[in-house]
């Protein structure tokens, strides 16, 4: 059971600055360059950081938060870099990113999950993490991506050379690369997608499978091939930033194509909901995780 070093009342600056957070305390929260932000926020207001997202619950970031905390007390290497040394020398802005991982059962198959922000900040405290920690609870290992913002270009880079990674280290991680699975929410839903479809050599990654399986909420990507990933879909009907009707119509053109797809819409439920607790959206993510399953073994296409 997770202890409470945190509480809705701690402030953001005390999170950021945790010991158990040394090295990597800067990316839990969307802060880098927000007039937003001040050391004086507290928990509570963590909402205010993401404005292209609803139903941040503070108690689930205090859940995330202290489950963190837990796994560094119990020894576990909870981020690491995807870039070398090297690497991030030649690119400072390579420094800003990494991956979160939350492990679940040995030798499991593994998922990333692609926090949104309009491609203006990593919503990961919202949609990754909590995510990405439901995941492991179910025995799967997750990661949750910390990439560059300014276009999908360069996030699509990151979550290359995040697969990447994780293909070359495989016994370190412990984890399976058979069947691994992408996730995201609206501009990380893109870069899952994109992934998906046309793999990470084509963004600068190693040679390697697509995903067995794509999992994308409420994003306006329409781009497909005729040989994507198995995939499943989630959006709010009074989402205002992305259409229900573009994410529809992807889904049945790739069902069409003979390809395996989910649409799920739900009523009264707007745009970045994250795992949508307290909404109809909730239980969502369970979903997602059947679909997932049902394309394990069958292996990456």
């Amino acid at each position: 059971m997770a202890c409470d070093y945190f509480k809705a009342g701690s402030l953001l600056s005390d999170v950021v600055n945790h010991p158990a957070f040394e090295g990597f305390g800067q990316y839990i929260f969307p802060i880098k360059n927000r007039s937003s932000y001040d050391d004086n926020m507290r928990i509570s207001s963590t909402g205010s950081l993401l404005p292209y997202h609803q139903e941040v619950r503070s108690d689930t970031t205090l859940e995330v938060l202290n489950f963190m905390v837990d796994e560094v007390n119990s020894g576990n290497t909870i981020f690491y870099d995807i870039y070398s040394e090297q690497e991030m020398q030649a690119d400072a802005e390579k420094r800003d990113t990494g991956l979160f991982f939350f492990r679940g059962e040995p030798v499991a198959p593994f998922a990333i999950v692609c926090a949104g922000g309009g491609f203006s900040y990593v919503g990961s405290i919202h949609e990754s993490f909590p995510h990405a920690i439901e995941l492991s609870k179910k025995g799967y290992n997750a990661f949750a991506i910390e990439y560059r913002t300014g276009g999908a270009d360069v996030a699509c880079e990151d979550l290359a050379a995040a697969i990447s990674f994780i293909f070359a280290n495989t016994e370190e991680l412990e984890v399976s690369t058979e069947d691994y699975s992408l996730w995201g929410g609206s501009a990380g839903a893109r870069m899952a997608a994109y992934l998906g479809s046309y793999g990470p050599a084509a963004y600068g990654g190693d040679d390697l499978p697509r995903p067995s399986t794509v999992v994308m909420a409420y994003t306006g990507h329409s781009d497909y091939t005729r040989n994507d990933p198995p995939t499943f879909v989630v959006i709010g009907d009074r989402d205002g930033i992305a259409s229900p009707n573009t994410m529809e119509n992807r889904v049945n053109t790739l069902k069409s194509l003979g390809i395996d797809a989910e649409f799920h819409l739900y009523n009264n439920v707007g745009h970045g909901f994250g795992l949508g607790i307290g909404t109809s959206a909730e239980g969502w993510l369970d979903d997602a995780v059947k679909f997932w399953e049902a394309h394990i073994n069958e292996g990456a296409k």
